[in-house]
């Protein structure tokens, strides 16, 4: 089983990963209306693991309309606890292990991330102090404003506004809790380069044109939602 069964609502860090009924009536082998009832049978239970969360789906456009449609989401107790009441069929068993499975490594992935971040951190208070302390550079913020996105962009290939737009966050959002660990990593790496550049004396055009030259460490493929009405 390749597809997605676990998911975070953004990109953020501290985001708690979930399944929804969709997908656990899609893998193991029942239709949506019964794995509905089942949630309305068992909610309390299912509550005592949590917040039972209820998103809803308006129609899709160019659709004769129709109420919005219920879509459960399912921690991973939760989920764990509708699988046992289901028929324990060989599909349901499979299922049940890929969850298992896409649980645990979506938990280690946001665990790496927030370690990679804490390290991001430090090497963020390092360039600021390099900045500071760099007799070449006046206008200490404005540089630090331009640093920052200069950073971005030759790391990830975007600016911190377009990747908040890509990753639906608002705009207030600190980037480093919706990137993943490959972006964190190539963020950190691309730090660590600048902070070393700007101890050599050089100015921000040059660092600039240096790290231009070496081209994005990490190109981020981003999709920027269409905006409703266009």
């Amino acid at each position: 089983m390749q597809s997605n069964v676990v998911f975070t609502e953004t990109f953020s860090l501290y985001d708690e990963p979930f399944t929804t009924a969709g997908t656990i009536a899609e893998h193991s082998g029942n239709d949506l209306r019964t794995i509905t009832n089942r949630i309305n049978q068992y909610k309390k239970d299912l509550e005592e693991f949590g917040v039972l969360h209820v998103n809803r789906a308006k129609p899709m456009k160019g659709s004769k309309g129709g109420r919005p449609k219920k879509i459960y989401q399912l921690n991973e107790e939760q989920a764990t606890l509708l699988i046992t009441y289901l028929d324990n069929t060989p599909q349901v068993r499979a299922f049940k292990k890929e969850l298992v499975r896409q649980f645990y490594a979506m938990k280690t992935e946001l665990l790496q991330c927030q370690m990679v971040r804490t390290a991001g951190k430090t090497g963020r208070r390092e360039m600021t102090d390099a900045i500071k302390e760099s007799p070449v550079l006046s206008d200490k913020w404005y540089v630090y404003s331009n640093f920052t996105k200069l950073l971005y962009k030759t790391a990830l290939g975007f600016d911190i506004s377009k990747l908040r737009e890509a990753r639906a966050v608002d705009k207030k959002a600190t980037p480093l809790n919706f990137l993943n660990k490959v972006e964190l990593d190539a963020l950190n790496k691309r730090q660590n380069q600048i902070t070393t550049l700007i101890d050599l004396g050089m100015d921000y055009q040059t660092i600039k044109d240096v790290l231009s030259n070496q081209g994005v460490i990490y190109q981020t493929t981003l999709k920027i939602p269409e905006k409703a009405g266009s």
